[in-house]
Order: C-alpha cells, then structure tokens, then sequence
C-alpha cells in the first residue's frame, strides 16, 4: 500500500531538481547540469575558513588562506561545502530566505562529508543562534535545520539552544570586515542552562555562510568562555574569492 502509494505521488509529482527545477531520477537531488555547475569545494582548503587554495602551508602542517594569517580566528578549524557563488549561492539563499527548508536535507549530506576532517570524540553539534526577533519573522533559524541534520547524519549530539542572541544586530551585509566584527561584539552568549553541555566539550558550530567570520567568532568566544574546550566551525557557503 504503502509503495504503490509512493509510486502514484511520483507520478503525479516527480522528483525536480533543488536549482533548476528539472525533472530528476530521486527526491532532493540535482541535475547533471546544475551539478556540473554547483561550486563544492574540492582539494586544497584554508584549514581555518575552508576556502580553496592553490597551495601552501606551514611548518606545523596547516594551511591558511592571506585572510586567516593575518586575522586571528578564535575556533581551531574550519570547513564549508560550497563556494558562495552561483549555484551554492542561490541553494544557500533559498533556504535562507526562500522557505526551501527542503534544502536542508541534500546540504546535510554534503556538510557531513565535508565536516570529517573536524570530528572528535564526544563532540556536541550546535547552531549560531538567531535573535528572536529575526526568527518570529523568518520563522525558523537556517542555521539549526542544517545543525541537526548534520548531528543525525554523523551520529553526534545536538542542542539546538546552546546560544543565545540576546541583542539585535543590524544586517551585516554591505558592512566592512571591522564593521561586521563590530556589530557582533558580545552579540552572543551562552544559554545559562546548557553551558554544562559544553564545558571541557569539542563543539562544532554550524552556520548557512561565512563572509568575514565575525558571527561565527562571536559565537565560537561565547562557547570558549562557556567553557568549550575546543570549537570548530562548519558552513554550508563560503563567501570569498577562491583561487
């Protein structure tokens, strides 16, 4: 009953690609084309921000970009699934602001895989937080649908409220990296009832993009003051010009 049912839906509406909206063989998948055209990152990244490189590397082993040796990032490592361009820029902007929650699912698969380099033992999974304002508004946090699908699909912890935005920050689009990092000055802190969750703990933070990294700094210094022992960090986009 139950696949003859499944078949009949499809029927009527088949599986359409999450871009361009063709026609494909499964649910939540992409078109050869818009696969072909979809910016994942791939090889060489900045060990901090996942952008990626050319080539380089330190004497310790680790790779960064010009950005992140010059700017000192509160979290140990990071990683992105996308290039913030094209494609990844349009599937991150759907789920951001055009109520495709539907999105959530295929990115989920895709941080996970990216995220392996950042796993630890133990690790707790965690959202950058939304004001509450923003969320009445949007009505769901982005950043938390990604969150928990990634949790599930890596087998690790999950809180959904481990931070909080108490204060409302102005739109940091259009904003100058010292502006933007600004603005989120003590922006973020810690839920006073799950800072316990956290303390001694590896946390890995998960966030739709990054531009400058000013939210997901502010969040990864509430989370260490919190008392986290270490905090990567985990985006489905990065904004930024790759090589």
């Amino acid at each position: 009953m139950g696949a003859s049912f499944q078949s009949a839906l499809r029927l009527i509406y088949p599986p359409r690609c999450m871009v361009c909206g063709c026609q494909v063989d499964s649910d939540f998948g992409l078109c050869g084309p818009c696969w072909r055209d979809t910016p994942f990152v791939v090889g060489l990244v900045c060990d901090d921000c996942g952008i990626p490189l050319m080539a380089g590397g330190g004497s310790d082993g680790t790779v960064r970009c010009d950005e992140c040796m010059t700017l000192a990032r509160p979290w140990a490592q990071g990683r992105a699934a996308l290039m913030y361009e094209g494609n990844g820029r349009k599937l991150t902007l759907a789920l951001k602001h055009g109520d495709r929650q539907d999105v959530a699912r295929p990115a989920a698969l895709w941080l996970a895989r990216t995220a392996r380099p950042l796993i630890r033992d133990g690790m707790l999974v965690a959202p950058v937080p939304l004001h509450w304002l923003r969320m009445l508004k949007r009505r769901y946090n982005q950043a938390a649908l990604l969150a928990r699908a990634v949790a599930q699909e890596l087998g690790l912890a999950y809180c959904p409220d481990l931070l909080v935005r108490p204060h409302a920050t102005p739109s940091l689009g259009g904003l100058g990296r010292a502006a933007r990092f600004a603005a989120m000055q003590a922006a973020i802190g810690a839920h006073p009832k799950r800072r316990h969750r956290m303390a001694g703990r590896h946390v890995l933070l998960v966030d739709d993009v990054m531009t400058s990294g000013a939210t997901l700094a502010a969040a990864s210094e509430a989370c260490l003051t919190a008392g986290a022992r270490e905090v990567r960090i985990l985006v489905l986009a990065r904004a930024g010009k790759a090589p």
